[in-house]
């Protein structure tokens, strides 16, 4: 009886041994795991819209990760986190240390006085920082939008850093249901444009180029979209947010648009630029 007693006993501590060893392994897994992430950014300090809800309270919407309604850049998240990254938001202006923890960062349509009582400009000290992030890997995205609707004097100081000027025009303006007016179909053969037919951009800032910045979509004499490889890092600009769920997918828009195709394709091409977390 003692015999298998002891047997029992070396037995029970074996398996308690193992599963220890097991869970340990596991943990540490998951650690790495974590560590791997890729973190996708949205700012919602220079973007900053808000109203109030039913009972009064102040909500912000248009262009964050939360709102649902077409205002918003709900699906785009949901599209981030399908391609394995997780999403969060910037609240303030954003320091070195803070973008250190993020991938991606986007700023959409910084706000105007006529947008919000008290709007937050890119100060040169954010500018700064944002510039040293890039450098060391960072891959920042710059939304802007047409001339009266987007803040353009301190985000054009940010974008000519690395090479990108939105010329405050209105390009592609129309009324109503006039989508063909917002339509690119000659697209060039680039990742962001892989099996891609048409995508509808409206009222856009068009832009000019320097140093390190070069075209990606070019219309005529216009271009549409474009990048800069700075340092470690990349910068991507389009002057308008294009992807917003309004005009995501074909809840709106007719079949032949894309702009979903694409902007799965823009993201991925991203998270393929961009740094794990450090």
């Amino acid at each position: 009886m003692k015999l298998i007693s002891k047997g029992l006993l070396f037995i029970v501590l074996l398996l308690f041994v193992s599963r220890t060893i097991i869970f340990s392994q596991a943990a540490k897994s998951s650690i790495q795991i974590n560590k791997n992430l890729k973190i996708v950014a949205l700012d919602y300090y220079y973007n900053h819209e808000l109203k109030k809800d039913s009972n009064g309270n102040e909500f912000q919407y248009h262009y964050v990760w939360e709102d649902k309604e077409n205002t918003g850049f709900y699906e785009v998240g949901e599209l981030c986190k399908s391609l394995g990254s997780e999403i969060t938001e910037i609240h303030n202006a954003p320091t070195l240390k803070e973008l250190k923890n993020v991938s991606i960062y986007i700023i959409v349509d910084p706000d105007t006085q006529t947008e919000t009582a008290q709007p937050n400009f890119i100060s040169d000290i954010a500018i700064t920082e944002i510039d040293n992030w890039v450098k060391q890997g960072g891959v920042l995205v710059l939304m802007a939008n047409d001339f009266g609707n987007c803040e353009f004097q301190h985000f054009n100081k940010l974008s000519e850093k690395f090479g990108l000027h939105f010329n405050e025009d209105s390009r592609n303006k129309l009324t109503g249901k006039e989508f063909y007016k917002g339509k690119f179909e000659n697209l060039p053969d680039h990742p962001i444009f892989k099996d891609v037919k048409s995508i509808y951009l409206k009222e856009i800032s068009t832009l000019s180029l320097s140093g390190n910045a070069e075209p990606i979509l070019i219309d005529g004499k216009d271009v549409i979209m474009a990048g800069s490889k700075i340092g470690d890092g990349f910068v991507f600009a389009v002057g308008d947010p294009w992807i917003y769920n309004e005009y995501y997918d074909n809840r709106k828009l007719p079949s032949e648009f894309e702009n979903y195709k694409a902007a799965k394709n823009l993201f991925e091409w991203l998270l393929h630029k961009a740094k794990m977390v450090r």
